[in-house]
């Protein structure tokens, strides 16, 4: 009898035990990395690809992923298995502000891809379901190199897209395995080919070599100059050629510029209207290119961006019309005809800076500044002045529902 009696207990041990076990070395359970300031660099730098979840824990949206991030990670797992080939992390950003503000996190979740310790440009703004995160990861790992196997291939080249070759001598090298990361982290914005061998050899009249097709079938090669053992000078020769020092703006990726943090210089300008476009290209590099970084050069269609110009009183027949858009106000460049005047660009967004922009759109131009016959009271004109572009828009509506706004209008 004490031996029945005890039978159950035994069993239902043993039954726990077993389920444990199980559970424990079940492919579904998520090998999630929390991190923190005292780990994230380490994790990151020596992580082929990873996907991280910044999130909080009162965020509704950031319960709803969480599951669905741990389950992708399984999935990805079984087909990736190398621990630093693929990571999936995450971020507590109640727990760690610190790494939130670093990183610009201003959404709850936002998934933010890093390719060894670099975060990319292009958020994740996929559907948030295992299956689509899964296919993003598949597509990252795919090769961004595409093997040229002869040169004529060089000829039928998209010269309507920037276009960055690689000659080496052989595929197992330093050299190779620097531009395959670049090329890795640059591949939404260039395409790499590569060829190899006795195939190159014409083109490896001093060692391995990387030149640059820019866009245009007339436009000539440039040549990287710099050494390949160097990862830092490779890339940062290779994104100034990919990533033009003015972008266009467009509904697609409007978002993804904002979420880089800095504030906009823009050129509005009619589509066809080349030549104002390249004289404000020419003299952001002239002027400006000490403030790369600072702030992002951009142009936009004037047909397209109606409504923003409408909200700094301007209409596409007022093209081409120069503003700084800070996030908080919108502030005009006085005439484009002075644009070509030394310095005078510069100080615009030196202004934006120093603040002078914003107080004087508030309380009017500085004492020191003031044209005669102004009327001065307190060092504030004695006329209001004008909303902000976007001061006029209801609280709930941004700068993204206007350009939605003016896509659908189209």
């Amino acid at each position: 009898m004490k031996l029945l009696a005890a039978s159950p207990s035994l069993d239902t041990r043993f039954v726990t035990v077993i389920l444990l076990v199980m559970g424990l070395s079940t492919p579904g359970l998520a090998e999630i990395t929390s991190l923190d300031s005292g780990n994230i660099d380490d994790v990151l730098n020596n992580a082929g690809v990873a996907l991280v979840n910044f999130y909080a824990d009162w965020c509704r949206f950031s319960q709803m992923l969480h599951p669905i991030f741990e389950e992708a990670s399984n999935v990805v797992r079984e087909e990736f298995p190398d621990t630093k080939q693929v990571v999936f992390a995450r971020v507590d950003c109640d727990q760690h502000s610190d790494i939130a503000q670093r990183y610009r996190i201003t959404k709850y979740p936002t998934l933010k891809l890093f390719r060894n310790g670099m975060m990319m440009k292009r958020e994740y703004r996929g559907q948030r379901s295992v299956v689509a995160i899964a296919d993003f990861i598949r597509q990252q790992q795919v090769d961004p190199v595409k093997e040229m196997h002869s040169m004529e291939e060089v000829n039928t080249l998209d010269r309507a897209k920037r276009n960055i070759i690689g000659y080496f001598e052989q595929k197992d090298s330093d050299s190779y395995r620097t531009y395959e990361k670049v090329a890795n982290i640059l591949r939404d914005d260039c395409t790499f080919l590569a060829a190899f061998g006795a195939i190159s050899e014409s083109e490896r009249f001093s060692g391995d070599n990387v030149i640059y097709k820019p866009v245009g079938e007339s436009v000539p090669d440039m040549i990287y100059l710099g050494s390949l053992a160097n990862f830092d000078l490779t890339y940062a020769w290779v994104q100034d050629k990919c990533v033009p020092l003015v972008r266009e703006i467009t509904f697609e990726n409007g978002e993804e510029l904002t979420e880089e943090g800095i504030p906009f210089l823009i050129l509005f300008h009619i589509k066809e209207d080349t030549e104002s476009l390249e004289k404000f290209q020419h003299e952001v590099a002239r002027q400006l290119i000490s403030e790369k970084g600072s702030i992002n050069f951009l142009h936009a269609d004037c047909d397209k961006f109606r409504h923003p110009l409408l909200h700094i009183q301007k209409t596409p027949a007022d093209c081409p019309v120069i503003a700084i858009d800070s996030f908080r106000h919108m502030y005009v460049f006085p005439e484009f005809k002075d644009l070509s005047v030394p310095g005078k660009l510069r100080q615009f967004v030196l202004d934006l800076h120093s603040g002078k922009l914003h107080r004087e759109f508030h309380h009017g131009p500085d004492p020191t500044d003031s044209t005669p016959g102004q009327e001065e009271t307190g060092g504030e004109v004695a006329s209001s002045p004008p909303e902000s572009s976007f001061q006029k828009l209801a609280p709930s509506e941004t700068r993204y529902t206007i350009l939605r706004r003016d896509r659908d209008e189209l």
